[in-house]
């Protein structure tokens, strides 16, 4: 193989750092990418208000209505690391094309589903699909941006529209539903991709690793039988409580990501090059400290969805529409974040001072009574902004200390950690708030009632109003207690990961812009297909 002009990004002159610049092309390059990654996140979210005429239409049971929900988050789960150690090898533009392909079809698939179980197949193949193409995304931002703070930006705008796409996926969903049949929700994914398959052979260069070796066949069962099952636990452990059933799911897990592990250091050919986490670079500990963040943002959410619908009363619509105010400030923390990184302030500072800020917006959650919205908007606010201030800055360090050759793996292993802090957040978290709500629910309540919030809001309807009025006023007040003690637990979390990461971010040594590979070699990652 060899270079291509076709297949070498346009860069400008080269910066003050001695690295390049990028053109107009790369931004819009940028853009373009963003396409995917909006629907992608906007699919974790999209069934919640479509489930309803779904459920009248193919008439499913409980346990493929929770499919339904759940496929497509497993399945994105436990191909990441696949996907992404496959485009570093066949080459990053070329598998998110091929995913693009798939996600398109998978939502016409989807869009006219005539069974129950047509949904969960067409959902599984969006989630091959996503897998495809959300460390191919992270991976070509950071080929296509050799300049450290221009890559700095635009991973701070890839940071911010995944936030933003799973709040947005809700509030899109309720006004398709209500204006059009629930196959729209799935049809809008279309033009997007049809869009990415006519831009990104033109504006996104191909880069793929030249000397890739064999791709290891056994470290894909393993690295799915590491994730899938600890994902599932976690999850079903967020909704029914720790039973030994779940546990013994996160356990084999446990074991299959040691034989995950131990495989990639004893391969030739590893997916994940084990060199990643040696010396000062930091990026295991971009990806724990990431887990970390993940795992209080998604744990907060857990609490602040249900306090709009169930506390405060909103419907699903009304709740979403409101629950885009916080993204508000998501818009501000990653520009600013890079900000404070280039003019001098150290990056384990701004990354301890984005824990300090969640931390804040815990802080300000412990305020909120049972009619409280602009408070619990405000926590979620702050909460989000200071997640994204350290998400946008781990991801820009792991992504500069990983080779530009093994980014699509790199890019693969932070989006997993994602994965793994979203479950472990709801769980925990989750976990905490239900034990507190049990424990202040009153004995007299119904044994429904004693269980969740949810439960007490149906058993309501069939007392009589005052008895009713009398429980409804009982399971609030024990849940919001239940999401004050999760607070306090994720205060006290958050602070360590700020400590910690204050202490390691300082050891980190970042390799002078002028002499990392993709600029002392920078054609060496960028082959003709």
């Amino acid at each position: 193989m060899t270079n291509s002009p076709s297949t070498t990004p346009a860069h400008g002159p080269a910066s003050e750092n001695g690295s390049e610049r990028a053109t107009r092309k790369e931004w819009t390059a940028l853009g373009v990418l963003m396409l995917p990654l909006m629907l992608v996140s906007m699919d974790v979210s999209v069934l919640y208000f479509a489930i309803p005429q779904i459920t009248a239409d193919l008439e499913p049971s409980g346990t493929q209505q929770l499919w339904m929900f759940d496929i497509y988050a497993f399945v994105l789960a436990g191909l990441l690391i696949t996907m992404g150690s496959l485009g570093d090898r066949i080459g990053r533009r070329k598998l998110l094309l091929i995913g693009a392909t798939a996600f398109g079809a998978a939502s016409l698939l989807a869009a006219y589903a005539h069974t129950a179980e047509a949904l969960i197949a067409a959902r599984a193949l969006l989630g091959i699909g996503g897998a495809t193409l959300m460390p191919s995304t992270m991976a070509l931002v950071r080929n296509m941006f050799r300049n450290s703070a221009e890559r700095a930006k635009a991973i701070g705008i890839w940071s911010g529209v995944m936030v933003s796409g799973i709040a947005l996926g809700s509030v899109m969903s309720g006004i398709l539903v209500e204006h059009f049949w629930w196959g729209s929700v799935f049809l809008v994914n279309l033009p997007a991709m049809v869009l990415l398959l006519v831009l990104a052979p033109v504006l996104i260069p191909e880069f793929k690793d030249p000397n890739p070796g064999r791709f290891d066949w056994i470290s894909v069962p393993l690295s799915m039988a590491a994730v899938l099952p600890v994902v599932y636990g976690l999850k079903e452990i967020a909704a029914e409580g720790v039973e030994l059933p779940y546990v013994v799911w996160v356990a084999v897990g446990l074991v299959f990501a040691a034989l995950f592990v131990r495989r990639q250091r004893t391969s030739a050919s590893p997916m994940i090059a084990p060199d990643l986490f040696r010396g000062r670079s930091g990026f295991g500990s971009a990806v724990t400290l990431n887990m970390v963040s993940t795992l209080a943002m998604m744990g907060s959410a857990f609490f602040t969805t249900q306090y709009l619908q169930s506390v405060l009363g909103k419907s699903a619509l009304e709740a979403a529409l409101w629950a885009l105010l916080p993204s508000v400030l998501i818009g501000f923390a990653a520009p600013v974040a890079t900000m404070l990184v280039q003019r001098g302030v150290h990056r384990a500072h701004v990354v301890a001072s984005g824990f300090l800020v969640s931390t804040a917006g815990f802080g300000v959650l412990l305020l909120a009574g049972t009619d409280s919205l602009w408070t619990v908007l405000t926590a979620a606010g702050v909460l989000a902004a200071g997640a994204v201030i350290v998400g946008s800055q781990l991801t820009d360090l792991a992504l500069g200390a990983a080779p530009v050759e093994k980014a699509g793996s790199a890019s693969s292993l932070m989006e997993t950690g994602t994965e793994f802090g979203g479950a472990m957040g709801m769980a925990l978290l989750g976990s905490i708030g239900t034990a507190v709500y049990r424990s202040e629910i009153p004995s007299s309540a119904p044994a429904e009632a004693q269980e969740t919030l949810g439960g007490a809001l149906a058993v309501a309807q069939h007392l009589p109003e005052q008895a009713g009025s009398a429980l409804l006023t009982s399971a609030r007040e024990a849940f919001t207690s239940g999401m004050h003690a999760a607070a306090i637990a994720a205060m006290v979390l958050l602070v360590g990961a700020a400590a910690a990461a204050s202490v390691a971010l300082r050891r980190v040594r970042v390799p002078e812009p002028a002499a990392a590979s993709d600029c002392a070699l920078p054609a060496a990652d960028e082959v003709r297909v």
